[in-house]
C-alpha cells in the first residue's frame, strides 16, 4: 500500500459532488475486475503508438511541408520569411504550453502532438492556400469592399475551419483509442489551430516587415501575438470538443460525422466573427465587449472537463479498489491533483529519489482508468489485454516504490 506522507505533503481530499452536468450515462452493465495476481514474468509495453497514421501522414507533413518552404521563400524572400518565423514562435510556445498544461492529466503521445501541430502548420494551409488559388483562377481577385468582405468573412473562416476540422476528424478515426473525450477533442483542436495560427502569422509578420518595418511589425505583433494567440485555438477546438463529446459517448467514425459538421459550423460562425470585427467594426472595442468574455468562459468550460476526466478517473480506479488492486488511499493519490502532488513529493523522499516511477504508476493508473471507460462506453471489445498490460505495469510501480 502506498500512502503518502500526510503531513506538509498532503491535502485534505474530499469526494467531489458528481455527477455534473458533463456526466456520462454507461450503456453497459461494469464487468467484474479480476482479482489481482502477483506478476510472474516481465511486463510488456503497452503499445501506444497509432503507426499507419504515422507514416502515411508524416510523408504527407514532409512533402507539404517542402512545398510550403519554397513559397514563402519565393513569395516573402528568406530574410522576412525567417524574421516572421522567430517572432511566430513566440505566441506558438505560450499556446503550446498551456495546451500542454490542459492536457497534463491524461497526456497524448507525442507522435499525435507532432501530427497535429503539423497537420495545422502545413496541410491546413496549403489547403487554404490551393483553394485560395482556385479561386482567382476561376473568378479573379476582386479589389471592391463587397469582394473583400466575402473572401474576410465567408471564404477564409469556412474554408481555413473545414482544412483544421479535418485533421481532427483524421485524428479521430486513425487513433481513436487516444481520442477519449471531450478534453482530447480541445487539445488535438487547439494544437491544429496553434500550428495554423503559427504558419499564418509568419506571412503577416514578414509582410508587415516589408510594407512598414518595425513600426508596423510591431504593431502587429501585439494585435496577433499579444491580443489573440488563442483565436484559430479556440475556434479548432469547439470542433474537437463536440467530436469528443461524441466520442466519450462511444459514437461509431460515422456516428461522430453529425457531431463534427455541428462542431465545424460553432467554429466558422467564431471565426467569421472574428474576421467581421476587425474588418468591419471597433475591435479594440469588440475585443474587450466579446472576446474576453467568450474566452473566459472558454476557460472555464476547459476546468470543468478538466474536473470531470478527474471525476471519471476516480470512479473507474474506484471499480479496481474494490477487487483489491488499489487501496482508497492510492485512489485518492491517483485520482486527484492534490493526490498526485503529494505523491510525487512522497516519491523524493525515498531512496534514490524514485519520482520517475510514481510518475509511471500515475500515468498508468490514468491509463488503466480511461481503458476501462471505453469499454463500458461500447468503444473498445478488445480492451481486455491493455487491461490486464496496465494492471501488470501498476503492479510492478508499486512493488519498485515500496522496495527497500
Amino acid at each position: 500500500m502506498i500512502v503518502p506522507d500526510r503531513g506538509s505533503h498532503r491535502s485534505p481530499l474530499t469526494p467531489p459532488a458528481f455527477p455534473s452536468v458533463l456526466a456520462q450515462p454507461l450503456i453497459t452493465s461494469p464487468p467484474a475486475v479480476a482479482r489481482p495476481v502477483v506478476p510472474q514474468q516481465q511486463v510488456a509495453p503497452v503499445p501506444r503508438r497509432a503507426w499507419g497514421l504515422y507514416l502515411w501522414l508524416g510523408g504527407l507533413l514532409v512533402l507539404l511541408g517542402v512545398v510550403l518552404v519554397g513559397y514563402f521563400l519565393r513569395a516573402i524572400g528568406p530574410g522576412a520569411s525567417i524574421l516572421g518565423m522567430v517572432l511566430a514562435l513566440l505566441p506558438l510556445i505560450g499556446v503550446f504550453l498551456a495546451l500542454r498544461l490542459v492536457d497534463r492529466w491524461e497526456p497524448e503521445p507525442r507522435g499525435l502532438i507532432v501530427i497535429a501541430l503539423g497537420w495545422g502548420a502545413i496541410v491546413s494551409v496549403a489547403i487554404a492556400l490551393g483553394v485560395d488559388l482556385l479561386i482567382v483562377l476561376a473568378v479573379g481577385r476582386s479589389g471592391t469592399p463587397a469582394g473583400e468582405f466575402l473572401q474576410t468573412v465567408v471564404q477564409a473562416p469556412v474554408v481555413e475551419e473545414v482544412a483544421k476540422g479535418l485533421g481532427v476528424l483524421l485524428i479521430f478515426a486513425g487513433a481513436r483509442r487516444w481520442f477519449d473525450g471531450p478534453v482530447d477533442g480541445i487539445v488535438y483542436g487547439g494544437l491544429i489551430g496553434a500550428g495554423f495560427a503559427f504558419t499564418e502569422n509568419i506571412q503577416y509578420f514578414a509582410l508587415a516587415w516589408i510594407e512598414g518595418g518595425a513600426e508596423l511589425t510591431s504593431a502587429t505583433f501585439f494585435i496577433r501575438g499579444i491580443l489573440s494567440p488563442f483565436a484559430h485555438v479556440m475556434f479548432t477546438a469547439v470542433t474537437g470538443f463536440a467530436l469528443g463529446l461524441a466520442a466519450r459517448r462511444g459514437a461509431s467514425f460515422r456516428g461522430v460525422l453529425g457531431p463534427w459538421l455541428l462542431g465545424l459550423a460553432g467554429a466558422i460562425v467564431l471565426h467569421a466573427f472574428w474576421n467581421g470585427s476587425a474588418l468591419l467594426g471597433d475591435f479594440l472595442g469588440l475585443y474587450t465587449a466579446l472576446q474576453i468574455p467568450l474566452f473566459l468562459v472558454f476557460i472555464g468550460g476547459v476546468l470543468m472537463l478538466r474536473r470531470e476526466e478527474a471525476r471519471l478517473t476516480r470512479a473507474r480506479l474506484g471499480e479496481y479498489a474494490a477487487a483489491g488492486w488499489f487501496t482508497p488511499q492510492e485512489v485518492d493519490m491517483l485520482a486527484t491533483p492534490s493526490g498526485r502532488r503529494a505523491g510525487l513529493a512522497w516519491a523524493r523522499t525515498l531512496r534514490g529519489d524514485r519520482v520517475g516511477i510514481m510518475r509511471s504508476f500515475i500515468a498508468d493508473a490514468t491509463a488503466l482508468a480511461a481503458a476501462r471507460q471505453r469499454v463500458l462506453v461500447g468503444r473498445d471489445g478488445t480492451g481486455g489485454a491493455e487491461e490486464r498490460l496496465l494492471l501488470e505495469r501498476t503492479a510492478a510501480a508499486r512493488a519498485a516504490l515500496l522496495a527497500a
